[in-house]
């Protein structure tokens, strides 16, 4: 059975708390009870993981490289603008694609969140779909 990462960075966890009328009133569980459903639409197996750390991100994606996984859907949160170490980490891993997804249009939001390191490092970026896009990188994921 194929198996596909979902990372979440910082904050992440506090879906549904901070700052609704960006990410909406559904929180974490609700993302990840979504995903989860949808994975076994698809017989796949998931494993969502959220980390407001960079390390244990970095050591998740090298983890998942011995993990023979079929893709890594990952949301670095903040750290998609500025965290270089996750971009190496991501772009170590070469054998699988890696999308990168977030929630909101980050390139309608501040400027500091129109770049992201990590996205050269990454098969594909969805932005703007809200939690849809973890469905639609399962899927771009899937057809790889």
């Amino acid at each position: 059975m194929k198996k596909i990462l979902v990372i979440n960075g910082p904050n992440l966890n506090f879906l549904g708390i901070r700052e609704k009328n960006i990410y909406g009133d559904r929180d974490y569980d609700y993302l990840v009870g979504m995903i989860e459903e949808y994975a076994k639409t698809k017989e796949i197996e998931v494993e969502c993981f959220q980390s407001n750390h960079e390390g244990a991100i970095i050591d998740k994606i090298q983890e998942a490289y011995f993990d023979n996984v079929a893709g890594i859907v990952i949301n670095p949160g903040a750290y998609t603008h500025y965290s270089y170490a996750i971009r190496d980490a991501l772009a170590s891993v070469t054998t699988f694609p890696k999308i990168e997804v977030h929630i909101s249009d980050v390139n309608s939001r501040e400027k500091f969140r129109h770049v992201s390191v990590t996205e050269p490092a990454c098969t594909a970026q969805i932005i703007g779909k809200g939690f849809d896009g973890y469905l639609m990188a399962i899927d771009m994921i899937l057809s790889e």
